[in-house]
């Protein structure tokens, strides 16, 4: 996937990812501002795009069951599934 279009689907997506690990008890806004900060500074450095799962995978701020278990929750609302 190129770098545009990952930042593209990243800028779409990111809130949500956020929101969602924040909104399921995975993070604390504190974790979330410190992530989103981190992508910025790196954008802004012209490294590559990293998404916010990856960052807090990173930090250990986030397991990889819980980047997983917001990522289904995010499928699901897109196809309009409940969360059963």
């Amino acid at each position: 996937m190129s770098a545009e279009i990952r930042k593209k689907l990243s800028g779409k997506y990111e809130h949500h990812f956020g929101q969602t690990a924040l909104a399921m008890g995975f993070i604390s806004e504190a974790q979330l501002e410190e992530a989103l900060q981190r992508q910025a500074e790196e954008d802004r450095s012209g490294q590559r795009h990293r998404l916010l799962g990856a960052i807090l995978f990173e930090k250990d701020s986030m397991t990889g069951d819980q980047i997983d278990l917001v990522l289904n929750k995010l499928l699901k609302g897109m196809r309009g599934e409940s969360d059963k």
